[in-house]
């Protein structure tokens, strides 16, 4: 008795030490499974085929990125510099193939070769100039911003159409960016477990003068490996590129972060040693399923910060486990035996999680939303006070007539904004309002809107190259002749100025700028002595501000294209704001106001956002249901001054 109750204890033990063992080696596919259950449980609208494409097209960028920054980490490196290289690359082509006239084909290699080129800088400074790859690719960060902005002088470019394919589906339903990242995936892994250099970049990740002393010419080695980086960024940049029809010189920032996250969520270390192309696969749907369910979900995207920051922490805490555990390490060479035993282990996790979600999605087949009206409004930023009123607008209009409003934030990246038209798409609502990012970026979403027959509502901005069923807009152009004509005019019609422009590519910026400079045209006594981005920050308004006043510290008067910027050069100039120098600002924010009245800011151009929300609610209600709406609806703007900022109501 004794003898089978020691077997049966023993034999509990040992497939309870299977169990955690087979958790341990898989985590991230453990992981993976979960969220994509728990997804399935929580919303009726992400276990649909449309939403799961979704997925595969919103990870596509991150997982090319990640795959060439997985090289990278194996080898005990870091690279920063992917995103800007990849935004880099994408112009090149779109400069090249458009503005220069050169054949597309070889557009592309240019392109291809800008990526590489950028990685072996990045690999000779770091194996010759003995900088760490953490300061050599920082730099690289900013040089690849800093190019892509002088090629596109701070303007989309649009992308050739042949090229702009990458972007489309194949037989209508099959994204093509799904199947580029699953040809470097595997491009990744053939590289990683089958080739010379996938073998030294383990030996160089696991102990670097271990594999000097053996023979490795590990600078060389070290040169193919951020080549690599750099050729695995060009192909992110492009097909980027491709879904929104455009090269956006300030395109894939912050996704350097994602793609590490993603190597490292996949199970790498950053110790260097271990990875492989599976895990970062997988670490990249990590990130795209927990975008997109948080977005079904109606979760603040400051809070999608939050989730992720703690699940990149967990991820490098449970390899911190797994080591300590000595769980099998996550290599990219293992005999025959270890791929079929992983082999099975995806397909059994496979077949569980089919088998759940099934089980869960039988839990909203009967669910009806019929009786309240969805509709949802995806902002380009909420970190500016000037859409945070739209948003205030909007709800406001929308808890008064019982509509259901989601509120998503693109925080002024083209391609989340996509992502997040995508996901609205597949989520049932009754119509769709859009701030667009950028007017051209948002045009291939806005069409996947068009083909879907949601009503579209395009506020502030308008969409180029879709239907929009109308157009709630201030005219940020006459706004722009509004400011020139006032500040020519508080100057007598002489004087010198400077320009603080938001950020660069962004349509508002650009109408804004060029409404101005026409609008100056009248007043040849006026002098624009500089131009400068501040990106629609109040503190870059003032760093930018006090550099312009060392080189030009008898100017007249300030036009910045926000308040908020607006805000900031005031602060620069002190006591001459509002005295001997002029400020004119756009938006007509609360602190704009208050600032107008206090006589710091001569005028702020208002636009009433709050309006602007309002009324695109007003009218997404009425389009879904069905009654008509004016195509236009222009809310006028006005210039606003200490005499009548009193009857202002903002």
């Amino acid at each position: 008795m004794a003898t089978d109750t020691l077997k049966s204890n023993a034999g509990a033990s040992g497939a309870t030490s299977g169990l955690r063992r087979l958790l341990l080696d898989n985590g991230a596919l453990t992981a993976l499974i979960v969220l994509v259950i728990a997804m399935s449980a929580l919303s009726g609208d992400f276990l649909t085929t449309d939403n799961l494409l979704n997925v595969g097209v919103q990870a596509a960028v991150t997982a090319v990125l990640a795959f060439g920054v997985t090289f990278v980490i194996v080898s005990a490196g870091i690279d920063l510099s992917v995103g800007s290289v990849a935004a880099l690359s994408a112009t090149v082509l779109a400069w090249a193939a458009t503005s220069e006239g050169v054949p597309v084909a070889i557009a592309v290699v240019l392109a291809v070769l800008t990526g590489i080129a950028c990685g072996l800088v990045n690999g000779f400074l770091i194996s010759y100039g003995k900088l760490p790859p953490f300061i050599a690719t920082l730099a690289m960060l900013s040089v690849g911003r800093g190019l892509s902005l002088v090629i596109s002088q701070g303007s989309p470019i649009a992308f050739p159409e042949s090229v702009s394919h990458l972007g489309d589906t194949l037989g209508g339903w099959l994204p093509v960016p799904v199947l580029v990242m699953v040809a470097m995936g595997l491009v990744t892994a053939f590289i990683l477990a089958r080739t010379y250099l996938g073998r030294s970049m383990y030996a160089i990740g696991g102990n670097e003068e271990a594999a000097r002393l053996s023979g490795l010419r590990v600078k060389k080695q070290k040169l193919a490996i951020y080549a690599l980086s750099g050729l695995f960024a060009a192909a992110a940049g492009i097909v980027l590129a491709s879904r929104l029809s455009s090269a956006q010189p300030q395109a894939a920032q912050g996704y350097e972060l994602d793609a590490i996250a993603a190597v490292v969520i996949g199970g790498a270390s950053l110790a260097g040693g271990t990875g492989k192309a599976s895990g970062t696969l997988i670490g990249a749907l990590i990130l795209a399923v927990l975008r997109n369910g948080l977005n079904l979900l109606s979760v603040s995207a400051f809070w999608q910060q939050v989730v992720i920051g703690v699940v990149i922490a967990l991820a490098v805490l449970f390899d911190t486990v797994r080591r300590k555990s000595g769980a099998t390490p996550v290599a990219g060479a293992s005999g025959g035996a270890g791929r079929r035993r992983q082999a099975m282990t995806y397909l059994l996790a496979a077949v569980v999680a089919a088998a759940i979600v099934g089980a869960t999605s039988l839990l909203h087949s009967g669910s009806s939303s019929a009786s309240t009206q969805k509709v949802g409004l995806s902002l380009s930023t909420l970190n500016n006070p000037f859409f945070v009123q739209i948003r205030a607008g909007a709800q406001a209009e929308a808890k008064k007539l019982g509509v259901d409003l989601t509120v998503t934030d693109a925080q002024n990246d083209a391609s989340q904004q996509a992502n997040q038209l995508e996901n609205f798409t597949s989520s049932g609502l009754g119509a769709i309002i859009v701030n667009p990012v950028d007017s051209d970026a948002t045009g291939p979403a806005a069409r996947s809107v068009n083909k879907s027959g949601i009503p579209l509502v395009a506020v502030d901005r308008s969409v180029n190259g879709a239907e929009t069923d109308t157009l709630v807009a201030s005219d940020n152009t006459a706004g722009g002749r509004l400011a020139a004509k006032a500040l020519a005019e508080k100057l007598g019609g002489t004087g010198t100025i400077v320009v603080l422009q938001g950020q660069a590519g962004t349509s508002a910026s650009r109408e804004r700028g060029a409404g101005f400079t026409e609008g100056l045209k009248a007043y040849p006594g006026i002098k624009v002595v500089a131009k400068q981005p501040a990106d629609w920050d109040r503190t870059k308004g003032l760093d930018v501000m006090t550099n312009l006043l060392q080189a030009n510290p008898d100017i007249n008067g300030v036009f910045a294209e926000n308040d908020e910027m607006a805000l900031g050069a005031i602060k620069a100039l002190g006591s001459k704001a509002g005295k001997s120098v002029s400020v004119i600002g756009f938006d007509g924010t609360p602190d704009g106001l208050k600032a107008v009245a206090d006589g710091s800011l001569y005028a702020s151009v208002a636009q009433q956002p709050k309006e602007l929300g309002r009324i695109a609610v007003e009218n997404a209600l009425r389009v879904a249901e069905d009654k008509s709406v004016e195509k236009t609806v222009m809310v006028p703007v006005k210039v606003v001054t200490k005499e009548n900022v009193a009857e202002f109501g903002g």
